[in-house]
């Protein structure tokens, strides 16, 4: 048979190379599909908690009632279920096992309940059951009875939930205001209060007598913050007394008389009784509520602000710390080092640092950053506040300063690529017509090579963003008493600690005492660190475009 008509088999097929072609496209199609669907299931999982669910009263077959709301299903085989000692008809080959919340952890204490269909006599949604999301305790689930002002209770005759919506919002002001006593007024004055003690402890150490202008002008100003002080603490116990005088009447399922102070309510609404505008309100108020406050109920419930404001202020501290250091090194290998061995070993030593786990540089920076560098700082510059340590301890500063060392080896790689990838030519014209090599490095080649630095500090941001194990010896605590940035000098305070969303979705997915009502927050938290880490790399890949089309302009 000739050559011409042989038909191609296998061995031809794969010296072509289609296979390999194939296998990529499938692979790359199954990743974006493992990454859509995980996307998927953190947006649902996430943003679903924040919608209204229905409040379920069931009837069971012992003569007690329940009433939560549908929190998990599962299907169990009946040999499981009679191994429980639980009764199940003997044609049953499965048994419906339903998960509940049912609130109330003052009452009964736990949040959630098992139950099996088969003890499920009757289920119906009444529409007068109420949820009450508490400061502490977490959600009352009950019927409303009244309203106490003070020692009156108010008549029958009024609309009781337009007194609660009214009165809720009393509270929340009344809220609002005393926050603003304690995190701003009453925190300046201590801040200062501080202030001052560290000055006078510094007149102590530099030998300045007790009756010296300066420790009188200390006592003057010290006197002035302590009424300052009596003055608001007078304000916040009248702020207390007023927030404290309305409590909600209201009964369990079990028919059990409690009363909820509305100091200690966050919202209160009939979810059975909601319509769907009312419905998708409560949405976005809860989603507003989980962007914009600050945590509460051990981070199982309230919002992650905090968490937020930490993230990235420790990333765009890191990215200032980190890109000068990178740029400049990769600058030094390509532009001004001697190629040869000694070269190739540095450049060796940094691909190998990338490969280093991130634990390691943790314990790098509590060693070298907090406790040398920190120690030496303090006992330096602030030896009035020792013992006590001010910036040898972990904070802001050592955890971007370790993540930049993290992820320096991925900028120095990036830039130094880009410096490899502009013509020779370009440097020998500048050099031709007169310039220095230190203004040809400047004026021409480190403009061209920005889309290449800019890509390096992207990779440096979307690595940095997402690490916690470091942070957790450097600086990231659970819960943070204060923000890094306020309004007392120096405004941005790099020695103090602050929270992370990488590490608040470890501390409430397996630190949590209730993990089953924490679980809804993990994925939302872990949703809102994925659209932190797209936005900043989105910032960071525009400027990069832009760069490279105005360079690529120029070039031409």
């Amino acid at each position: 048979m000739d050559n011409a008509d042989r038909r191609p088999d296998v061995r031809d097929w794969v010296a072509s190379g289609q296979p390999w072609i194939w296998l990529t496209a499938g692979t790359v199609s199954m990743s974006l599909i493992m990454v859509v669907g995980l996307l998927a299931l953190i947006t649902l999982r996430g943003m679903g908690h924040f919608w209204p669910a229905g409040v379920v009263e069931l009837s069971l077959r012992d003569g007690s009632l329940m009433l939560g709301e549908y929190a998990d299903h599962e299907t169990v085989t009946a040999a499981r279920v009679r191994g429980l000692g639980i009764e199940v008809p003997a044609e049953r080959e499965f048994v419906d096992r339903f998960l509940l919340k049912v609130g109330n952890r003052d009452v009964t204490g736990a949040d959630f309940r098992w139950v099996n269909d088969i003890d499920i006599v009757a289920t119906r949604y009444p529409t007068a059951a109420f949820v009450a999301e508490r400061e502490e305790w977490g959600n009352f689930y009950g019927f409303v009875d009244g309203i106490r002002e003070g020692e009156t209770q108010l008549d029958e005759g009024v609309d009781l939930w337009a007194e609660i919506d009214a009165r809720l919002a009393r509270k929340q002001d009344l809220a609002a205001r005393i926050a603003a006593i304690e995190d701003d007024a009453m925190d300046s004055v201590n801040y200062a209060l501080e202030r001052l003690r560290l000055r006078e402890r510094r007149l102590e150490l530099d030998g300045v007598p007790a009756g010296d202008e300066a420790h009188a002008r200390i006592a003057a100003e010290r006197a002035e913050l302590d009424q300052r002080y009596q003055d608001l603490s007078a304000e916040l116990a009248a702020l207390h007394h007023d927030i404290e005088r309305d409590v909600l009447l209201v009964h369990t399922v079990d028919g059990e008389a409690r009363e909820l102070p509305f100091a200690k309510l966050v919202r209160v609404f009939r979810p059975n009784g909601m319509s769907w505008l009312a419905k998708l309100g409560h949405y976005f108020d809860k989603a507003g509520e989980f962007v914009a406050d600050d945590p509460r109920e051990a981070n199982t419930e309230g919002g992650v602000f905090p968490a937020i404001f930490g993230t990235v202020l420790m990333v765009l501290l890191m990215s200032v710390f980190v890109t000068p250091f990178g740029v400049i090194a990769a600058i030094y290998l390509r532009e001004y080092a001697q190629q040869g061995t000694m070269t190739r070993i540095i450049r060796i030593a940094v691909n190998n640092l990338a490969g280093v786990p991130s634990v390691v540089y943790g314990v790098f920076g509590l060693g070298f950053f907090v406790y040398f560098l920190g120690g030496s700082i303090d006992r330096l510059f602030f030896p009035e506040a020792l013992p006590a340590p001010t910036f040898g301890t972990p904070g802001l500063l050592w955890s971007s300063v370790t993540l930049a060392l993290l992820t320096v080896p991925v900028v120095i790689v990036a830039t130094e690529e880009g410096l490899s990838r502009i013509p020779r030519s370009i440097r020998e014209g500048s050099l031709a017509l007169g310039a220095t090599k230190a203004e040809t490095l400047w004026r021409t080649v480190l403009p061209m090579a920005t889309p290449a630095m800019m890509t390096g500090l992207i990779l440096a941001v979307a690595r940095a963003a997402g690490e916690v194990a470091p942070l957790m010896m450097v600086g990231v605590v659970k819960l943070a008493p204060s923000l890094p940035l306020d309004g007392n000098f120096p405004f941005l305070h790099l020695d103090r600690k602050f929270m992370h969303l990488g590490f608040h979705i470890y501390d409430v997915g397996f630190q949590s005492p209730n993990v089953e009502a924490a679980r809804p927050l993990v994925y939302a938290t872990a949703l809102l660190l994925v659209i932190i880490i797209v936005a900043l790399n989105l910032a960071a890949i525009t400027i990069r475009n832009r760069l490279r089309e105005k360079y690529n302009a120029a070039e031409t």
